[in-house]
């Protein structure tokens, strides 16, 4: 029952990373160390994305222009767009920082693993998703922050010391990465498990500092269980609206039904793996964890429709 109900491991992971943060949260001398650990983990995990996305696939798939064109609209405009749109909704009825949220979710990039996967499984073009995943999270590094400060106005401001976090955490292991390829890319694809679980350890610990700091400034008892219903249906809607946008604009642009499918999961989700520590670099550590809270409840919840969609549209296509 709980593998129906939670496809994707990783969504327990998260269940139980907010409830240790808000039954056990980081307080006082642990906060440096802590934070400390979710940097050093931040950089591992940019690293690593540097040293799996494969430049020679990104180039050759940029060919597909239809498929990588309409990706790159769909989550950088469109989902920009709607998170902008989410946030103005939901403006009046929740906190401003957690409505903030919102248009923080609507600018991030495309996740990795989970959408190549989910393709995949649904009989999509595999390679198609590795290349659409490698040129949104390049341009997501950029192109996220500097979407969130235009669209933000004075909330999204990057300060000088917030540029320097994001180039320093973000930007330059992830480029080392990419520099380590020719020697480390052979290590990390035969021990994808291992890969994986560092991946998975360092989104846990970012979410865990960061929500910990939320706790510790009262999240829970400022938010009522109305406000934490609004957050999930303002999320469904977008996630809906997500789904049915990416299938339409495949139809749209004629694609092909495995680079329909593509579209599909590359466009609709969103990474927690950026969104955790890009929250950490822009905003100061007590409202990190209000800002992430869309994020993670979206997160969440797109790993278990795409492991539900994905059989579907396999059958459909006799895969």
């Amino acid at each position: 029952m709980l593998a129906r109900l939670f496809p994707d491991r990783f969504v327990p992971v998260l269940l139980a990373t907010i409830v240790v943060a808000s039954l056990l949260p980081v307080r006082g001398n642990a906060v440096p160390v802590a934070q400390g650990i979710s940097t050093a983990a931040i950089v591992l995990l940019f690293f690593l994305n540097g040293v799996r996305l494969p430049r020679h696939e990104v180039l050759h798939g940029i060919r597909n222009w239809k498929l990588q064109g309409g990706a790159f609209a769909f989550c950088f405009g469109a989902m920009a767009l709607a998170g902008l749109g989410a946030q103005a909704l939901a403006a009046p009825l929740l906190p401003p920082t957690l409505a903030l949220g919102f248009l923080f979710l609507g600018i991030l990039p495309s996740t990795v693993q989970s959408a190549t996967a989910a393709s995949s499984m649904a009989g999509g073009n595999v390679a198609a998703s590795v290349v659409a995943a490698a040129l949104l999270n390049l341009a997501g590094v950029f192109l996220s922050p500097l979407l969130f400060a235009a669209l933000a106005g004075k909330a999204g401001a990057i300060h000088g010391a917030a540029a320097l976090r994001i180039v320093a955490i973000l930007l330059l292991p992830f480029l080392a990465g990419q520099a380590a390829q020719r020697w480390l890319r052979p290590l990390v694809l035969r021990h994808r498990g291992l890969a994986t679980l560092m991946d998975r350890t360092a989104i846990a610990t970012a979410v865990y500092v960061a929500f910990s700091a939320a706790v510790v400034g009262g999240i829970w008892t400022q938010l009522d269980g109305r406000e934490i219903a609004i957050v999930l249906g303002v999320d469904a809607l977008l996630l809906g609206s997500a789904f049915g946008g990416t299938w339409l604009l495949g139809g749209l642009l004629a694609l092909r039904r495995p680079d329909r499918i593509t579209l599909l999961f590359s466009g609709a989700q969103k990474s927690l793996a950026v969104g955790a520590p890009l929250a950490a670099t822009l905003f100061p550590s007590a409202i990190a964890g209000m800002v992430l809270l869309p994020i993670l409840v979206y997160h969440m919840a797109q790993l278990i429709l795409s492991a539900w969609i994905a059989p579907a549209l396999a059958r459909r296509q006799g895969v």
